[in-house]
């Protein structure tokens, strides 16, 4: 039909989409999504012009359920210029490579005595985070102080708590501190920008 707009279906289109797991779509592991239809929302160089309901209108095409099972989502600026031609010297590729391998290391020797066969923490089923993920009272006030001002989910706390105990990991902690929390909170962008 002449005229008619195209509309894109939506990213969840039954619960069957999202078992854990399970990759149908390509994609679906890493994908890139401006926030909203002009992409300068919270750029630091451009003025984004949209108003809220249509950057929520933009948004709400996620689905929370598909959300809520996306371990890190998180805003990356333009690299500005001076940042670009800055002579601080970056962590190194090698460098880098070396701890994820010690972390998976770490996590390898962790789960060897379940009967299941996990590989890394974001296997973790919420009957192990109990175990695996466990929390000084510290981290235990900042996650329900987030849980509780952004409204977060059952699904998202562990999400958080995955991600918070790699952190960890990746940092060589034996247990779980309230940065390591902080910085999983902080990778949950579009739960504070949008639905909190």
């Amino acid at each position: 039909m002449a005229g008619t707009p195209f509309v894109p279906p939506p990213l969840v289109s039954s619960p069957d989409d999202l078992a854990p797991g399970s990759v149908d779509r390509p994609g679906a592991v890493q994908q890139r999504k401006y926030p909203q239809p002009c992409g300068f929302f919270n750029d630091r160089t451009r003025d984004c012009h949209c108003t809220s309901p249509i950057i929520q209108r933009y948004i709400s095409k996620i689905s929370g359920p598909l959300l809520e099972r996306i371990d890190i989502h998180i805003d990356v600026p333009a690299v500005n210029y001076k940042e670009m031609r800055s002579t601080s010297v970056p962590e190194s590729s090698a460098s880098i490579r070396q701890r994820v391998i010690r972390a998976r290391d770490t996590q390898l020797t962790r789960f060897s005595g379940l009967k299941e066969r996990l590989y890394c923490n974001a296997q973790l089923a919420p009957r192990h985070i109990r175990a695996f993920c466990e929390l000084s009272t510290d981290c235990e006030r900042l996650l329900e102080r987030a849980m509780a001002q952004q409204s977060l989910t059952a699904r998202t706390h562990d999400r958080i708590l995955k991600v918070a105990r790699t952190v960890a990991d990746l940092e060589a902690a034996p247990a779980i501190e309230p940065k390591h929390i902080a910085e999983a909170i902080q990778y949950r962008t579009l739960d504070r920008t949008f639905w909190a």
